[in-house]
């Protein structure tokens, strides 16, 4: 030990000008550090999602490709914001993912954009990339001014034949291809057919100081199956409306539902239900550009998928397994200081899917809701089943929030969904 750290120690006085040199040296130290701490932190609250899907792999048979054409994105935002990046996805295809040029604008109608707010984007500079198998692409940021509860179109040139190995399936949305050619400034676009799906794309991040994200994990309950195409009638569609509605305009609303998801298990019998929950955690909350919150919904096809189709019904998780599973996600979420908020799982007997409802089957999902009702795990409990049920039969949709089907609400029963969430929630900060 010097002579120096000596004195330091043993709180032996320094001379004068050592002591001057030192505390100058000290100050500068902390306000380097100062400064670099508060400017991460600056760039990490800068970037928020304010909308988002979760990819999944494509049906092999039903594999939709293109080649020399352009596909025009429609997604509704959440947050606003005075700069936008996207985020582009390869993570689930086998062979290299070339894109000839990207753009973003406020779209106007159908497949049309806003005169003077097509943005082209970058992508390391570059306007045209190729993302390898398994990987993400984020691209530059451009300057635009984005509303919230507006309209995006993103539009993607594909020069060479391309498969959309990773894409989510239902996307309760048309959107567009074109004719051969590179189409992605056009206001005027010519649409040679429509889609239903979102391939490549799985987020839109928005420059929102002091925003954060929540993030809808779930199914299809989450990600909006039988609600009314186009209309955004999604229950994290309804909640960002009265987000924004109440005096909450700086929270974002990412919605990584996907129909037939489950918690535990990946798709076996058909690959668009998407990776397990906790096998696409850390891509699909942790990736999420500012989220502090999540909306956990899950489960209910873990009890519902064994005995129907192919799989045999011992393949049901019991309980213990699920409260595993949901555990897991809670450890996670937590080691990144992410909230999260346990929903109950919402009736479905009677649902017209085969094999789908057994009485053995709604004892498990009692049980599971009981835990998230009564374990205390959860940082909070948002009861969906409570919310849906029937009086009357509460094994059972109540008849205005039932699609038809017994197992998916409606557009009534997505806006009552949305309407039982306090809002407080997401004032308080992790």
């Amino acid at each position: 030990m010097d002579n120096q750290e000596t004195r330091l120690k043993t709180g032996f006085p320094l001379a004068p000008a050592r002591r001057r040199l030192l505390a100058a040296a000290l100050c500068i130290a902390v306000s380097i550090g100062l400064t670099t701490g508060a400017a991460a932190n600056a760039s990490e609250d800068q970037w928020v999602g304010t909308w988002g899907a979760a990819p999944a792999d494509a049906a092999p048979a039903r594999m939709q490709t293109f080649d020399d054409q352009t596909v025009r994105l429609i997604v509704h935002t959440s947050v606003k914001g005075s700069q936008v990046r996207i985020r582009l996805s390869n993570e689930l295809g086998t062979t290299p993912l070339k894109i000839g040029a990207a753009h973003v604008a406020l779209r106007a109608a159908g497949a049309d954009v806003v005169p003077g707010t097509d943005r082209p984007l970058t992508f390391g500079g570059r306007t045209a990339v190729v993302i390898p198998p398994g990987a993400p692409m984020l691209s530059d940021p451009i300057t635009l001014a984005v509303p919230a509860q507006s309209d995006l179109a993103v539009s993607l040139y594909l020069p060479a034949q391309t498969a959309a190995a990773t894409m989510h399936a239902a996307a309760f949305e048309t959107n567009y291809v074109s004719k051969a050619g590179n189409f992605t400034g056009a206001a005027p676009f010519p649409v040679q057919s429509t889609m239903t799906s979102w391939p490549f794309l799985t987020e839109v991040e928005v420059v929102a100081p002091g925003a954060v994200a929540i993030v809808a994990l779930g199914d299809s309950i989450t990600d909006g199956s039988t609600t009314t195409a186009g209309a955004n009638r999604r229950w994290p569609d309804a909640l960002a409306r009265r987000l924004q509605a109440q005096g909450n305009p700086q929270v974002g609303i990412v919605n990584r539902g996907i129909g037939g998801n489950r918690l535990l298990r990946d798709p076996g019998e058909w690959p668009p239900f998407g990776r397990s929950v906790l096998a696409r955690f850390d891509r699909d909350v942790l990736g999420t550009a500012g989220v502090r919150h999540v909306v956990l919904l899950i489960g209910i096809n873990d009890i519902g998928h064994p005995g129907t189709g192919s799989m045999p019904a011992a393949d049901g998780p019991s309980a213990d397994d699920l409260i595993a599973g949901y555990r897991q996600v809670l450890a996670r979420a937590r080691a990144k200081g992410i909230r999260v908020h346990g929903a109950t799982l919402t009736p479905f007997e009677g649902t017209v899917f085969p094999g789908y409802y057994t009485p053995a089957k709604e004892a498990v999902r009692q049980a599971v809701n009981r835990w998230i009702r009564d374990s205390g795990e959860f940082d909070t409990v948002i009861d969906f089943d409570r919310v849906t049920r029937d009086p009357e039969r509460p094994t059972r949709l109540q008849a205005r929030y039932d699609s038809g089907d017994h197992l998916h609400p409606n557009d009534a029963g997505m806006q009552a969904m949305a309407d039982a969430i306090p809002l407080e929630l997401f004032r308080q900060q992790p």
